[in-house]
């Protein structure tokens, strides 16, 4: 994919996850949400464009952050 246009799923997908973290933990603000998206494993791999990660929906990539910060681990699904 051209880089342009991964950068245009990453822009419209990133605060998608956001919205999504702040629904799920309440108490967590927007900034918060950045920060703990930003400093993830999961934004890593999701930086990759190699990783289909960007494939997922944001409910998906939320459950796998929580699962990384609840285990430490993530069990991508197969079609990643």
């Amino acid at each position: 994919m051209e880089e342009k246009k991964f950068a245009v799923i990453m822009e419209m997908l990133v605060p998608q996850i956001i919205a999504t973290i702040t629904e799920h933990k309440k108490n967590m603000s927007d900034q918060e949400a950045i920060a703990l998206l930003y400093g993830s494993t999961l934004y890593e791999g999701l930086e990759a464009e190699e990783t289909k990660l960007w494939h997922l929906s944001a409910e998906t990539l939320y459950t796998l952050l929580d699962e990384e910060i609840t285990t430490g681990k993530i069990t991508y699904p197969e079609e990643a």
